[in-house]
């Protein structure tokens, strides 16, 4: 698409299909409800007027949303960009020279440091780059989009009460193109709730305060359920024969140990008195991972399973894990619009893969694994070559 010049943006996106005709018409509307919103929730007009005068929605805001690689990318990709050398030392060494501070951050709120040293190398690579996009008019235009409106709008209205109440200048207000924040990208409404004054200088600063930046992920995950002295989770070895209808299924240690799970490096699972979910999401040629609580508060951070396990990986690696027993394949990415083929082909045939959105969710593996099991094929819910052919696909999307 060629660049719109600011004027023109409404138009240039409502001509390729971005924003529907309502959505680019009601641009201006939208902002209205959300400027009458906030002053109805406390916020100073001055403030809304002040914030929201002259928005237009992104273009570029909009193409990132549709093309994130939580959900383009193949697991050896993510983990190959995210899991590297170069972030494993630097992260190695930064635990070394923050150990002070993280040690005191595990006494108080039960995270160890390993685990917010990686959030942070994922996020920012250790506050190398925390953003430069203007927070409002982007969160704008995700709040009038047609696709997590209303999650956006909350969001928007979050950094509005930042500013309202002083937290934040509005100068501050640039990150990513999603509208996160400060080493560890807070959304707004994460920054308001959880933000905390660690070096007590009277400002929740994200971005040069080190100790409030991590003390307030650390009080974040704390908040989102974290529980002390547990991992992430683990990679294990499938006995051969393996029943993968058992995928996603939450169970004890001790029956995961009973079905023939081992560990990596083929050692028998710990015993102890822990819930565990398998994942497989490379599929049958890939690692399989047992996860545990913490494994879910890490997607409460960010939804997305490839990151969770991203976070979880580099945190072992900081502390000397070695790297995967069972690397994931190499494989070619799906496009959004094969995933989106694949859902219509599942859902005409009776597996209910949900709606048709392109992205390869919980009811999506579902009905893949239900497909593949009554196609005879390997039924471990990942969208290979085999099963595609078999639903008639091919990797453009037809």
């Amino acid at each position: 698409m060629t660049a719109c010049k600011a004027r023109q943006i409404v138009a240039c996106l409502f001509l390729a299909g971005l924003f529907p005709a309502s959505a680019a018409a009601g641009f201006g509307e939208c902002i209205g409800e959300i400027r009458s919103e906030a002053i109805s929730r406390g916020i100073e007009a001055a403030t809304a007027d002040q914030l929201l005068a002259d928005l237009a929605p992104s273009e570029r805001v909009i193409e990132l949303d549709r093309r994130q690689p939580e959900f383009t990318a193949t697991l050896n990709d993510y983990l190959t960009a995210r899991v590297n050398d170069a972030r494993i030392d630097r992260g190695r060494a930064l635990l070394d020279e923050h150990a002070e501070l993280l040690q005191g951050i595990r006494r108080d709120y039960g995270v160890p440091g390993r685990y917010l040293i990686a959030f942070w190398g994922l996020e920012t690579n250790f506050g190398s780059y925390t953003g430069r996009m203007p927070t409002v008019q982007s969160l704008a235009t995700l709040a009038c989009d047609r696709r997590r409106g209303e999650f956006f709008r909350e969001q928007l209205l979050a950094a509005l009460h930042l500013v309202d109440e002083r937290t934040l200048e509005p100068e501050q207000l640039r990150g990513s193109w999603a509208g996160a924040l400060g080493n560890f990208q807070f959304l707004p409404s994460v920054y308001r709730d959880h933000a905390v004054d660690a070096d007590g200088d009277g400002r929740k600063d994200l971005w040069d305060s080190l100790p409030d930046a991590a003390v307030s992920a650390a009080a974040f995950l704390r908040a989102r359920g974290w529980e002390p002295g547990e991992r992430w989770g683990r990679e294990v070895q499938l006995p051969d024969g393996f029943d993968y209808a058992l995928a996603e299924r939450k169970q004890s240690l001790r029956a995961w140990r009973d079905a023939g799970l081992r560990t990596a490096d083929g050692g028998p699972l710990p015993v102890a008195d822990l819930a565990a979910r398998l994942l497989i999401p490379a599929g049958a040629d890939g690692p399989a991972f047992l996860v545990y609580n913490n494994f879910d508060v890490i997607m409460r951070w960010n939804p997305s399973r490839f990151y969770a396990l991203s976070v979880g990986l580099l945190a072992d690696r900081l502390i000397g894990a070695p790297p995967l027993s069972n690397p994931p394949p190499v494989e070619e990415p799906l496009r959004i619009e094969t995933v989106s083929a694949l859902q219509e082909a599942l859902n005409r045939r009776g597996f209910d893969a949900g709606a048709v959105d392109g992205r390869i969710g919980t009811n999506t593996r579902r009905a893949l694994r239900a497909f593949q099991a009554d196609a005879g094929l390997v039924d471990d819910g990942h969208p290979d070559t085999d099963t595609l052919e078999e639903l008639g696909i091919n990797q453009s999307g037809r």
